[in-house]
């Protein structure tokens, strides 16, 4: 049996014992991971090792993280920005346009001011209210407000576009009429009538641009019974009806948000909700109305022009409303089983007397198809040379 003193000695020398060999085993693991040696085949004990081939990939793969690429990186393209465009100043005398309307008519009078910013001889004047309508007099009675915005702005011409808040019911004779009954478009067009009347006072030419589909069928459908209204009265009235029906539906009449612009290129047309119209939309309503505008003010609307003189440019000539003494030229219906029709009662297999005797190198080679001798000497000349003796 070992006493106290015996036994912690030998705990002591155990200890010591147990770190001298942790210390030569870290000592000797890493020399010997250093000094391994792979064994060699029989080709390399008779032939020698190729040791350099071996340091050679550990060489490149250290030195590959330093390496850098000498193809060098195209630089990025700054992008450029399209040039502003120049504004230009209006002439004092420009002639005004006078757009009236709903929400569609503000944004038309966008479109037409993007249409001639380049025009100093026209300028345009938005008057519109965007909740207004002919059916809601109490709030905004347009009937009353015209003859006010023609003294006031002194335009032109007048371009009004109304009737997409129109869709509600009206009082007649104290009873409430639904959209589109018999009583409700028999009020509608007479409230049409006595706002188009307001307008014509001092002999202005006025444009109605109709409304387009809507993304609601039942609301495209009140859109084609008001457009019907619109165009009848105005053109009764001698103004002129501008129908953008057809830009912005497809081919079988549905409505759409993605058309053509005016270039021709796939766009958005209509805002998410298929009410609203988008910049193109706007400038494509514009486009159908510029024809007009441009055919009604001549030179004053191209660019560039430096002053509008009365005498180069004379006031815009307003034809009047037909009334009843105008004269009508009327064409009598022809039945499709008139000879006349055709051009006489001439068979179709007879052919046209000639006017001589001798045949034209047309009638010969329409009639009895023989081609002309071609010219001595020219290509197509196959005929043997004359040999004179």
């Amino acid at each position: 049996m070992f006493n106290r003193f015996q036994t912690l000695r030998l705990v002591d020398l155990m200890f010591i014992a147990a770190m001298a060999g942790l210390t030569v085993f870290q000592a000797v693991q890493p020399a010997a991971a250093q000094q391994r040696v792979e064994r060699k085949s029989f080709l390399q004990l008779l032939f020698g090792g190729n040791e350099s081939t071996k340091q050679a990939p550990a060489q490149s793969k250290q030195a590959q993280p330093g390496r850098t690429s000498r193809v060098a990186k195209p630089a990025r393209r700054a992008s450029i920005a399209p040039a502003p465009e120049q504004t230009v100043e209006k002439l004092e005398n420009a002639r005004k346009i006078l757009v009236i309307g709903d929400f569609l008519a503000d944004r038309t009078a966008d479109g037409l001011d993007t249409a001639f910013t380049q025009a100093p001889g026209v300028v345009i004047v938005d008057r519109s209210n965007g909740s207004s309508g002919l059916v809601r007099d109490d709030y905004y009675d347009w009937p009353g407000q015209a003859r006010g915005l023609v003294e006031e702005v002194q335009p032109s011409i007048i371009i009004v576009q109304l009737g997409s808040n129109d869709r509600q019911q009206l009082v007649v004779n104290g009873e409430r009429e639904t959209v589109r009954s018999v009583n409700w478009l028999a009020e509608y067009k007479r409230r049409v009538q006595h706002f188009i009347s307001a307008l014509q006072g001092r002999q202005i030419p006025l444009l109605w641009i109709g409304l387009p589909a809507f993304k609601s069928p039942s609301m495209t459908t009140d859109m084609v019974a008001l457009n019907g209204i619109y165009r009848d009265q105005i053109e009764k009235a001698g103004g002129e009806f501008i129908d953008i029906w057809d830009g912005f539906v497809d081919e079988e009449g549905k409505f759409i948000f993605t058309g053509s612009d005016i270039n021709g290129q796939q766009v958005r047309l209509r805002g998410s909700d298929g009410i609203n119209v988008t910049k193109a939309g706007r400038r494509k309503i514009a486009f159908y109305a510029e024809k007009s505008i441009r055919r009604l003010l001549g030179d004053a609307a191209t660019g560039g022009v430096s002053a509008i003189d009365a005498k180069n440019f004379p006031e815009i000539f307003m034809p009047p409303a037909p009334g009843e003494n105008a004269t009508v030229i009327r064409t009598l219906p022809v039945a499709m089983t008139d000879p006349d029709l055709d051009g006489g009662s001439a068979l179709l297999g007879e052919m046209p007397a000639t006017a001589g005797l001798i045949r034209s190198p047309r009638d010969r080679l329409v009639i009895d198809g023989v081609l002309p001798e071609p010219p001595e000497g020219r290509a197509d000349n196959f005929t043997w040379p004359h040999v004179t003796r």
